[in-house]
């Protein structure tokens, strides 16, 4: 009998460490070419670490990243991992046009989708950025080809979140069709809805306190849906300027970060997003045919 598929999602947000939106800044965005590049390395280091416990997972590519480094993105797809899209230009959609928005995913989608010669089914937004003022952004997401997002966070934070949030993967309709959302991972705790996902929440708690925490999601039938991006795997990057807060989010613990994910993918079983949720192949079938007969 062939094994399982395993009922957790692991993903990674794939861009540079330069582009997270804590340190954004019009000056730092000109200047993005002539910053040290760290992406191609630290990804290839985390499909190392991926291959010695034979997991897969989703990987959304920036597009500004793949349209530098195609090979990578090849490289992503032939281990066996799905390439989702996470936008082209790493900005937020609550600084975006709903016009800006569809030109910056439809922009990621093609150069992903060139790349590989097949889609592209899932978003997600730079720091979680689809928030209540910005909903509109699933309708696009439908009309754009996309399957699912994995991008409304069901907690209360000052930069992202939708507290009111349905924490289980669900169906999204909107005026244009169905979207499948799959957020990441909360765990309610005395009342309080916490993030335990990943990132910065991933370096934060002790990781003996973070896998109590998501044997409790577990224990209550969840899937785990984890998300890390590259840089939180290189201590040696080079420092930015910003803001305390800034700084102790991004630089917390990143010494720790490789060393709890091999404890991670020891205790935990994942796979990509796509083959977790198989409603997910089923609804992009069901369109592709719904489209071919509209020929």
């Amino acid at each position: 009998m062939p094994e399982a598929i395993p009922r957790h999602c692991l993903s990674f947000d794939i861009e540079e460490h330069f582009q997270v939106s804590a340190f954004e800044s019009p000056m730092r965005r000109r200047h993005w070419e002539q910053f040290e590049s760290r992406v191609e390395v630290n990804t290839e280091r985390l499909l190392s670490l991926l291959a010695k416990r034979g997991v897969r997972a989703t990987f959304f590519v920036l597009g500004w990243v793949a349209e530098r480094y195609p090979s990578l993105v090849r490289r992503i797809a032939s281990c066996g991992h799905e390439v989702a899209s996470h936008g082209y230009a790493h900005e937020l959609i609550t600084g975006q046009t709903p016009i800006a928005f569809r030109e910056d995913i439809r922009k990621a989608k093609s150069i992903l989708e060139s790349i590989l010669s097949q889609p592209v089914l899932g978003y997600r937004a730079p720091s979680f950025s689809i928030t209540k003022d910005t909903m509109w952004a699933t309708q696009i997401l439908v009309e754009e080809g996309y399957i699912y997002d994995s991008s409304i966070f069901p907690v209360l934070h000052d930069r992202y979140g939708v507290p009111s949030a349905n924490p289980e993967a669900h169906q999204l309709l909107t005026v244009s069709g169905v979207l499948w959302e799959v957020p990441p991972s909360t765990v309610k705790y005395l009342g309080v809805r916490l993030p335990v996902a990943g990132g910065g929440y991933f370096r934060l708690y002790p990781y003996s306190v973070l896998r109590t925490l998501l044997r409790k999601l577990e224990g209550e039938g969840a899937s785990l849906v984890m998300y890390m991006h590259p840089w939180e795997f290189d201590p040696d990057q080079p420092r930015m300027e910003g803001s305390l807060v800034s700084r102790m989010r991004h630089y917390l613990n990143l010494d720790k970060t490789e060393s709890r994910m091999r404890d991670l993918l020891k205790d935990f079983s994942f796979a990509p997003i796509r083959q977790v949720f198989p409603q997910i192949e089923q609804m992009h079938a069901a369109r592709q045919v719904s489209q071919a007969d509209a020929v």
